[in-house]
């Protein structure tokens, strides 16, 4: 995986970095309105700096990558972040990875995810578990969470940073699968609710948050 990035000047030149260009970049859609959201605000979105800034005054934007690719162990497929994101607050540096939904669900639950299971998704499974600071996980929990929120934290041992967000930047009128990410959060100890962020304490020795923050609607129709 290349360690070269180049700089956006348009949502479109989002595009680029997509698996599926042509099948994921569509109005209305997920991938689409988050690019049109961020590239707008040329920082964090108002919404997302005002659920953030909850818990970190200062936050401040230093990078954010578009399809972000972050390797796990147990299989060559990466936790492809829709954002990752570089911020800092009060001289502390903060791991974010975004997870952008309209209407699309976190994917297959773990217990599906396993329905072909292979002793790389076993060690995968294992180390997402360990990493998060968990026993077990129910098998309705969506394989998606664990992997995004474990690309947060791994990250944020990369760079050194204190903190990890995994944040979902929901832009669904009806706020759909925010149970499934309910879910996720009372697995992780904390409590859920709509444009929040929830401390959920150290994991793997990075201090972890987990937010929902709901978009500006008016992105979808770009």
């Amino acid at each position: 995986m290349s360690k070269i990035y180049i700089p956006t000047s348009s949502a479109e030149q989002w595009a680029q970095f997509l698996a599926e260009p042509v099948k994921h970049w569509r109005q209305g859609y997920s991938a689409r309105t988050l690019a049109y959201s961020w590239q707008d605000a040329g920082g964090f979105p108002l919404e997302v700096e005002a659920v953030l800034k909850t818990q970190f005054p200062s936050a401040e934007l230093l990078l954010a990558l578009p399809e972000h690719q972050v390797p796990l162990p147990g299989g060559s497929h990466p936790s492809q972040n829709d954002i990752w994101v570089l911020a800092r607050s009060e001289g502390k540096l903060i791991s974010i990875a975004v997870e952008g939904k309209v209407s699309e669900p976190f994917g297959p639950t773990v217990h599906e995810w396993q329905a072909e299971s292979s002793p790389g998704k076993s060690k995968r499974l294992a180390y997402l578990i360990t990493l998060l600071g968990l026993s077990s996980v129910p098998p309705t929990t969506r394989y998606q969470l664990l992997h995004r929120t474990a690309s947060a934290i791994i990250e944020a041992q990369r760079f050194n940073a204190n903190h990890a967000v995994m944040l979902v930047h929901s832009f669904s009128k009806s706020s759909e699968w925010f149970q499934d990410y309910a879910a996720f959060v009372s697995l992780m100890g904390g409590i859920a609710e709509e444009n929040s962020l929830t401390s959920v304490g150290s994991r793997s020795g990075v201090l972890l948050h987990l937010a929902w923050v709901r978009g500006n609607a008016r992105y979808l129709s770009m």
